[in-house]
């Protein structure tokens, strides 16, 4: 396959990864420079926040090419580089990286999937969602799922395992034990997460000495929480769009494969500036699931031999991923069994 997972390059990550990351601090000394911190100025800071956020976004996704072996061919170097990226973004590494090789080793399984898995009919959590949407409604239901998802999803997805898989039960991305399911991280696993808890605390240690000893707790909030909060909105939004939508079926165990599941992703059009600054992370998305190796800079080649080779199978929407976001979320609650998998059903 043309862009395959052998064609890694140090030198070549290396270059896109200090583009996102001397873009990312150019944003922030521009505002801590010029922008001054008063009330009438704060349209501008919200401005910030979402300039800012949206280029941090391009240091997660290099981030997320070191724990899939993307970045170069060394382990070692690449979970260095992963650790402090994603550390630095309050995520903890390794926990991260055991849990999405689940969402890829289970796309679309319906109960050992790993985030954004649906509710099926027929148990207390879609009972309950359709309970909640006939009595908001489906424009109230989508502004909710929309501020829970984009607001505070990520979050409680490391925190309790919000839209994770039920087979794993309430898991948590800093305590691989009791009261949470160790089911997530087996083996030698507890031990890289309590080191990727511990690199997170180390952060929030350095917040807050930036915030009472050097600078303002509302200073560091405007140029770090702020768009932090616009980076854990993109995540969710890109995983979201990746693999729900009102004709993407989700399988169970007797239906379910590897390839089955890796062909429910969908690519979607984000535009040059998003794909350009995201490393095209929205729209080559399929080739990542069938090879997770393949580096960013290889996946336009690689999702067009794909396209050619499977028409049939490979999904590309075309549709706005504004107008799909707000499709997904008030539509996509609940599943039902159809005779190809289980399926959205919009009046759930």
């Amino acid at each position: 396959m043309p862009g395959g997972s052998g064609d890694r390059s140090l030198v070549r990550s290396s270059a896109h990864a200090a583009m996102s990351i001397g873009l990312t601090l150019l944003t922030g000394f521009l505002a801590w420079r010029f922008l001054p911190f008063t009330w009438s100025f704060a349209p501008l800071w919200v401005a910030y926040a979402f300039v800012c956020g949206t280029v941090a976004t391009g240091v997660w996704v290099i981030a997320h090419e070191c724990g899939h072996r993307a970045f170069c061919n060394g382990t070692r170097l690449q979970d260095t580089v992963g650790f402090v990226l994603h550390t630095a973004l309050l995520v903890p590494y390794f926990s991260w990286q055991r849990s999405h090789a689940l969402h890829h080793a289970k796309t679309n399984h319906l109960t050992d999937g790993e985030t954004h898995v649906p509710k099926a009919e027929g148990t207390d959590r879609a009972s309950r969602s359709t309970r909640a949407g006939q009595r908001l409604g489906r424009v109230p239901r989508a502004l909710v799922a929309l501020a829970s998802r984009l607001g505070v999803g990520w979050p409680m997805y490391l925190l309790i395992g919000a839209t994770g898989g039920p087979s794993r039960g309430l898991t948590n991305h800093f305590w691989p034990r009791a009261p949470f399911s160790r089911s997530l991280f087996p083996g030698n696993w507890p031990r890289k997460v309590l080191f990727s808890a511990a690199g997170v605390l180390a952060m929030h240690l350095l917040l807050l000495w930036l915030s009472f000893g050097v600078s303002s707790l509302w200073r560091v909030l405007a140029l770090y929480g702020a768009p932090l909060l616009v980076v854990n909105a993109w995540v969710v939004a890109y995983t979201w769009l990746q693999h729900t939508d009102t004709d993407i079926p989700h399988y169970d165990a007797d239906e379910w494969s590897f390839v089955r599941g890796a062909f429910c992703t969908v690519d979607r059009p984000y535009g040059t500036v998003a794909d350009f600054l995201h490393h095209r992370i929205g729209s080559t998305h399929v080739a990542h699931h069938l090879d997770p190796k393949i580096p960013h800079y290889r996946a336009k080649a690689a999702t067009d031999a794909i396209a050619a080779a499977y028409p049939e199978l490979y999904r590309y929407d075309e549709t706005p991923a504004p107008k799909a976001l707000w499709r997904i979320a008030r539509d996509c609650h609940v599943v039902r069994k159809t005779a190809d998998g289980w399926r959205f059903d919009v009046n759930l």
